[in-house]
């Protein structure tokens, strides 16, 4: 039977909505025509969401699994009941159904899906590891993309969990090229990260020899990182979740303000930081899914701001193959994701 391309007829509560908003949906591995099945390989939780499990669990493996195995169990798909957030997944195709889009995908194709793990219906038969500094879960177990699901097919050359990890984050440094121009001065809050490397990297090119990139991160580690990746034209210490913090050492600096501002971190109330740093004039990408619209919008407003803000959409046209050109053409961005991911 041919069903709703969104998922819907998935959804088991509350009726009326989508798969993402859903707090239940059906995890049947039984696929309808225009589904697709997959061997899941791994899933890699998104950021804001691993953080807080990590934090809950103390770190503990064992606890991490279980809260895990837990959710997916109570939800039939990883959304984080705290975050909403989800991640993203690696597998191979098991069925396609006989009305799925594409149908020149084959079984054993290795695919990453582009979509949240906030909508995709899971089953978790088995967790084999978690890697606790890089996001990525390991398993044994099935998933379903619907009819309007996107993905990509893993490049053969480039290792499985590099893609996973690049693909996560795919989004920003193609919303990044959609907003930098030539000579703008752009910050980075949270610039160390995966997708803060990768913005870094999309905003060097695109704001060019006349144009400013700066990165704000919160250790001194990291600036050393930025520098040896040559990234940023300038890296500032500053604790994303102190306004008056970033406000005050990045007026010293750049008095005239940014004209974009990226926020790509994973905890809570950061989004005055970027606010208060960004021109009037100029636009706050919050790409962060720990980012909340009342503070975002209320915050610029007791403030006077007339900032233009967007709340960063995952998709954009032609993310995922941007995203990995991006990483095989830094070879230094490259060899960081190798050592961490791979």
């Amino acid at each position: 039977m041919k069903t709703c391309k969104y998922g819907t007829n998935r959804v088991i509560e509350p009726r009326g909505v989508l798969p993402q908003a859903a707090t239940k949906i059906d995890n049947t591995m039984t696929i309808y025509d225009n589904e697709l099945l997959i061997d899941v390989i791994t899933l890699n939780i998104d950021s804001a969401s691993f953080t807080q499990i990590k934090n809950v669990c103390n770190k503990d493996i064992d606890k991490m699994a279980e809260m895990i195995l837990d959710i997916v169990s109570s939800r039939g798909k990883m959304q984080n009941p705290i975050t909403g957030s989800g991640g993203m997944l690696i597998g191979t195709i098991k069925e396609v159904g006989s009305n799925f889009p594409d149908q020149t995908l084959k079984v054993g194709d290795k695919i990453a899906t582009l979509v949240s793990l906030s909508l995709t219906p899971l089953h978790i038969k088995k967790i084999n590891s978690i890697n606790i500094s890089n996001d990525q879960v390991n398993i044994e177990g099935t998933a379903i993309l619907f009819e309007s699901g996107i993905y990509a097919k893993v490049p053969s050359d480039m290792d499985e969990h590099l893609v996973l990890a690049a693909l996560d984050v795919a989004g920003a440094p193609a919303q990044v090229n959609k907003l930098v121009k030539e000579g703008d001065s752009v910050a980075i809050i949270g610039a160390a990260g995966k997708s803060g490397v990768l913005c870094a990297y999309q905003a060097m090119i695109n704001a060019g020899k006349t144009g400013k990139v700066i990165g704000i991160v919160n250790e001194e580690k990291q600036i050393k990182q930025l520098n040896e990746l040559e990234l940023c034209h300038d890296v500032i210490l500053a604790d994303a979740t102190n306004a008056m913090d970033v406000y005050s050492k990045v007026n010293k600096k750049y008095p005239e303000g940014m004209d974009v501002t990226i926020n790509v971190v994973n905890v809570q109330n950061t989004e005055m930081s970027c606010i208060l740093i960004t021109k009037d004039t100029g636009v706050v990408y919050f790409f962060s899914m720990a980012t909340s619209f009342t503070k975002a919008a209320l915050g610029a407003e007791g403030v006077g701001s007339d900032v233009t803000m967007i709340i960063g959409n995952g998709y954009t046209k032609g993310h995922a193959d941007l995203t990995l050109n991006l990483v095989n053409n830094s070879p230094k961005i490259k060899s960081l994701f190798e050592k961490i991911y791979t």
